[in-house]
């Protein structure tokens, strides 16, 4: 049975989606990337299970501006992790995709994984390179890819979060 669409509603979505894209300039987006985050609380998380996420709370140091650090976990036991940062709720800063499928940017380049989704004005999350060598010492580590990811982040004082070995 098929579901009826309003589109009015959805004509409202894509116009605040385009809206979101245009209030979100290139500059405002690396300055919220390198701004100093912090973990909002000392809990001890640990890594999602297969098919799961965790969602992580964090805040600037002067507290004006809240993040979300997102940790998820594929449904099949190959490997398939993702690492996320999120402004302002919705606004996707970076990401991390370690296992999965290639990415093609909109220029028709291929990239493979793993690669790193960096905010782009006009593409958002849409556009992906190689992880830097000199950012990212060691993609077969968990820990240490998780350490690097947040300091890529500039999470100052990150969350606690237990990896189990071998989820790579």
């Amino acid at each position: 049975m098929r579901k009826s669409v309003d589109y009015d509603v959805l004509q409202r979505l894509m116009e605040e989606r385009l809206l979101s894209d245009i209030l979100m300039t290139q500059e405002e987006a690396d300055y919220l990337l390198t701004m100093e985050k912090r973990r909002v609380d000392d809990s001890v998380n640990s890594f999602p299970l297969l098919g799961k996420q965790t969602v992580l709370h964090l805040q600037s140091l002067d507290l004006r501006e809240n993040f979300l650090l997102d940790l998820s976990r594929g449904r099949r036991k190959e490997l398939r992790i993702k690492l996320q940062t999120r402004a302002r709720t919705d606004i996707r800063l970076v990401r991390l995709d370690l296992g999965g499928r290639p990415h093609r940017n909109d220029d028709g380049t291929l990239v493979q994984p793993p690669h790193l989704h960096l905010y782009r004005e006009g593409f958002h999350d849409r556009w992906a390179i190689t992880p830097p060598s000199d950012k990212f010492s060691d993609l077969d580590d968990l820990q240490v890819t998780l350490d690097d990811f947040m300091r890529f982040c500039n999470i100052v004082r990150p969350p606690y979060i237990r990896v189990q070995k071998g989820l790579i």
